[in-house]
C-alpha cells in the first residue's frame, strides 16, 4: 500500500468518526416532536426527582 493511500484511509476513518460522534451528540441533545410535552415537564421540574419518589420516601421515614 503506498503512502498516499494510507494517508487517505486514515483521514477518511478520522473524518467518519468525527461526523458519527457529532451526529450522536446532536441526537441526544434534541427532542423528537412526539416528546415535546415531556420536555416541558422536565424543564419545570426543580430537583429532577418525581413526586412519587418524594412521597414514598416521606412515608417510609419514621
Amino acid at each position: 500500500m503506498n503512502r498516499n493511500r494510507r494517508i487517505f484511509i486514515v483521514v477518511f476513518i478520522v473524518f467518519t468518526a468525527i461526523v458519527a460522534l457529532l451526529a450522536i451528540d446532536m441526537g441526544r441533545r434534541t427532542t423528537a416532536p412526539w416528546n415535546k410535552r415531556r420536555e416541558v415537564e422536565r424543564a419545570f421540574k426543580r430537583d429532577g426527582t418525581s413526586a412519587d419518589t418524594l412521597l414514598s420516601d416521606t412515608l417510609l421515614t419514621p
